[in-house]
């Protein structure tokens, strides 16, 4: 018995749901709106703390020395460092192999540019790997305040540090914009989806009083509006998923060669991918939520049985 009232509340859910047409259409655009921003925001989130991951595991600290240096000097410091317990690795980057590098790419002005200079400009140096990414600030200090600073040109991490601190800046601003325009939206659709109960609770009014006069429950009364909100929470899920889907797979294509430089090699569409376990869940989890609370709002306040 009470499984046959269940399924006949469940059907008058969806029929409350369809017969509502461009309200329903209404309510779940502004539900999916909302669930979408929020969404994008979290992905941005996502994105912006593997690119952070990705540029901390490629940074390193560059001690570039005078000229006047010899080699058995800089390897003697490089011994030395490498006792330190922050450091994982430093490698000795002579003039002739730093020059090597720079004409790697076979640009012929840079050649040509050294070529009129007649020397080799570049320096010897000193590639520095910490164990840990917090490292390379105690490291840097370190390596100013030793007994060979006056040996040093130049110590090369300011500007990777400012790198790693612009961007997670931007994803904080990202996530923290997308997340205030997200709840401004879920205001916006709870207050719809409550709209589009109460008319579904006005147009039927006489059916409650005549279910009630007949001994029908107040829970049997309730029950298709509460699927009535969790149909629109589904739907508007639903579309939540498959327009950030779309969205990735723009990306990926436009953006693509930008963002997959700064995501370690990997598209920002398998990023989403590798997101996508906790974001399907958590986008129809959300979705149920706000229809429910919509629908629940509605009942208690309009609902006089």
């Amino acid at each position: 018995m009470k499984t046959i009232k269940l399924w006949r509340t469940f059907k008058e859910g969806v029929e409350n749901y369809r017969r509502n047409g461009w309200l329903t259409f209404a309510t779940v655009s502004i539900l999916a709106l909302s669930l979408s921003v929020i969404g994008f925001a979290a992905l941005v989130g996502f994105a912006g703390s593997l690119a952070v991951r990705n540029l901390e595991n490629k940074i390193s600290i560059s001690v570039s020395f005078r000229p006047d240096v010899s080699e058995s000097r800089i390897l003697q410091i490089r011994d030395d460092l490498s006792k330190y317990r922050e450091i994982a690795s430093v490698t000795y980057v002579s003039k002739e192999k730093a020059l090597e590098e720079f004409l790697k790419d076979g640009n012929p002005a840079v050649a040509d540019a050294v070529e009129t200079i007649g020397e080799n400009p570049l320096l010897s140096s000193l590639s520095i790997r910490a164990n840990e990414p917090k490292d390379y600030d105690l490291i840097a200090e370190q390596i100013r305040s030793s007994a060979f600073r006056q040996d040093i040109e130049e110590i090369n991490y300011e500007r990777n540090r400012k790198r790693i601190d612009g961007l997670n800046e931007l994803t904080s601003r990202a996530r923290t914009i997308g997340l205030g325009l997200g709840a401004m939206f879920v205001i916006i659709g709870i207050l719809i989806t409550f709209n589009t109960i109460r008319l579904t609770i006005y147009s039927h009014r006489q059916e409650f009083e005549v279910m009630r006069l007949v001994g029908a429950s107040n829970l049997y009364i309730r029950m298709p509006l509460f699927f009535e909100g969790v149909f629109y929470g589904l739907t508007a899920a639903t579309v939540t998923v498959l327009l950030l889907t779309a969205l990735a797979a723009a990306l990926s294509g436009n953006a693509g060669p930008f963002l997959s430089e700064i995501l370690g090699g990997k598209t920002f569409f398998r990023v989403y991918l590798s997101f996508l376990w906790v974001f399907v869940p958590g986008t129809v989890i959300a979705g149920v939520v706000l229809g429910v609370v919509s629908s629940l709002i509605a009942i208690r306040r309009y609902l006089r049985i």
